[in-house]
């Protein structure tokens, strides 16, 4: 009898510690998880070098171009701080102010947020900035109706539809700037002109390219991305009333309930990192670094990189526009949403 009570205690033992390791196998192995908005092609090429730099295994879940800002920001509020994921790399910067007033982020105030400027950064460490993006108005050379819609003239002239990405926070500045009542006034206008709504800034890029319309409004990426194929395209900045551009910075959050925050930590830094930044400047995408840099990293940059740096310091304030957001996106889902 006490020999089979001793078989059944070391049976309970050797199980125990089976369990033991598997679960110590499990929390070792898992992923960090990330939820990113940026364009897979670019982010790949980044969160792969931080596993190679840190050993740090990454899950990356994209979403897609027509709603990937949005739609990441709305599944995160859906998953109501029980996140599936660790990190959020959104593309789209009032979409984590929303994230961060419903009280879905952590607070982290790290080597990455302090090189930050307090421009592109939550002062409560909430989230920060990196990587930004200019909105441009590109314009196909061989054609000379370009049309402005800002000037009334949106005949043959493309735009995203803007409930979601760049251009929601591209209509968002507007109501800002102009108020509601202005705003949907000219929208009523452009879309009477006939200006073309499509499902994202590629496909704006591509209809311009293409000679299909004459002009449109997309991001410097985009851009950047028809002028290196060769197509006839040509491109300025889009100016608020008062001259400021409207610069929209990634940005990197760390969720409330992390299963891994001491790994989210690490990568938050890293996105911040001026590395990062000079990264996403030399690559096809061409972002503007946000925070500073040496004299020696500048001229690192690619020469188009360095002419918009002023224009990315100087541009509409984004940090405040959460309610003007929030405002323009129910009554773009009224106007698109049948």
């Amino acid at each position: 009898m006490d020999d089979l009570k001793r078989t059944k205690t070391n049976l309970l033992l050797i199980l125990g510690l089976g369990l033991m390791v598997l679960i110590w196998q499990t929390q070792t192995n898992a992923k960090l998880t990330v939820y990113c908005a940026h364009d897979s092609i670019f982010a790949e090429e980044v969160l792969r070098e931080f596993e190679r730099r840190e050993g740090i295994p990454v899950e990356v879940k994209f979403d897609s171009e027509a709603t990937k800002s949005l739609g990441l920001v709305e599944r995160i509020i859906r998953e109501d701080g029980q996140p599936s994921c660790d990190v959020f790399w959104n593309n789209e910067m009032l979409g984590t102010l929303d994230l961060a007033r419903r009280g879905l982020l952590t607070e982290y105030k790290g080597p990455g947020w302090e090189r930050t400027p307090p421009q592109w950064r939550d002062d409560a460490g909430l989230w920060a900035g990196f990587g930004g993006r200019l909105r441009m108005k590109i314009v196909n050379t061989t054609r000379a109706d370009h049309g402005d819609p800002v000037a009334g003239n949106a005949a043959h002239f493309a735009i995203a539809k803007p409930l979601y990405g760049t251009t929601l926070t591209h209509f968002s500045s507007l109501w800002s700037i102009w108020g509601p009542e202005r705003t949907k006034a000219w929208h009523s206008d452009i879309r009477t002109a006939g200006v073309q709504v499509v499902n994202g800034n590629a496909v704006v890029r591509d209809l311009v390219a293409s000679g299909s319309v004459g002009a449109g409004w997309t991001d410097s990426d985009d851009y950047f991305s028809a002028k290196e194929a060769g197509k006839p395209v040509n491109a300025v900045p889009v100016f608020a009333e008062d001259g400021a551009a409207i610069c929209i910075p990634n940005t990197v959050a760390i969720l409330k309930g992390a299963s891994r925050p001491d790994h989210a930590r690490k990568l938050a830094d890293f996105l911040l990192s001026a590395r990062t930044e000079i990264r996403l400047a030399n690559s096809k995408a061409r972002q503007i670094p946000l925070g500073p840099l040496t004299e020696e990293q500048r001229a690192s940059l690619p020469e188009e990189v360095r002419e918009w740096l002023p224009a990315a310091e100087r541009s509409v304030p984004l940090k405040g526009m959460l309610d003007a957001r929030n405002g323009c996106l129910d009554w773009l889902r009224a106007e698109y949403v049948k």
